[in-house]
């Protein structure tokens, strides 16, 4: 009987696979391109070509402002600091000419959290013998103790903007400890400046 239901339902498949498939495979030609395609070149389906940094060449802050201050840094300084670290750079102000890049800076102080963690060894004297407690053993035990501070921060950023098409075409920010007095804050902006521009030109 099961052989039987087994060659009626093998008769039914290979009858079901002979008969006509109802679908056809239909395709729709291509529309016609456009008559400005031979001559309009798409720069789009290409990537960007990389940018050539040694055709910039020189700098004028962006909107002719220098930096502003803060009641930490002089304004003055800052420009004076970020112009000192472009021109390291080859990149020098602009004179009676347009410049390449405009270029903004600021500075600000931030507060950031350091944790250090310092082991201290405490010394235990005694020790227990088959006897009971017997003096004259010791040792030192060390104990993690973990300490949080707040110190001031001073924060650089320098952006570059290409002069003829406003595009920025470099960024960067850095930070460094800020210390209490005028000769301390201005060790500290120069070595955030220096930094900041370490990355200038992209390799």
């Amino acid at each position: 009987m099961n052989a039987r239901v087994a060659l009626i339902a093998i008769t039914l498949g290979l009858s079901a696979c002979q008969s006509d498939n109802p679908y056809r495979a239909q395709t729709l030609p291509l529309p016609a391109a456009p008559p400005q395609a031979a001559q309009v070149l798409d720069m789009s389906a290409y990537p960007a070509a990389p940018r050539d940094y040694a055709r910039y060449r020189s700098w004028a802050w962006q909107y002719d402002r220098s930096p502003a201050g803060s009641a930490w840094v002089d304004g003055a300084q800052v420009a004076e600091t970020v112009s000192e670290g472009l021109d390291q750079r080859g990149l020098r102000p602009a004179r009676n000419a347009p410049p390449d890049l405009r270029v903004s800076a600021d500075s600000r102080l931030e507060t950031r959290l350091r944790q250090v963690r310092e082991d201290y060894a405490y010394p235990y004297y005694g020790g227990w013998g088959y006897d009971g407690y017997r003096h004259g053993y010791g040792g030192y035990a060390r104990v993690p103790v973990v300490r949080t501070y707040q110190e001031q921060v001073l924060v650089v950023s320098i952006r570059l903007f290409d002069a003829r098409t406003g595009q920025p075409v470099w960024s960067a920010s850095a930070e460094t400890h800020s210390g209490g007095d005028e000769s301390s804050r201005n060790q500290a902006l120069r070595q955030a400046v220096q930094k900041a521009l370490a990355a200038y030109p992209p390799a």
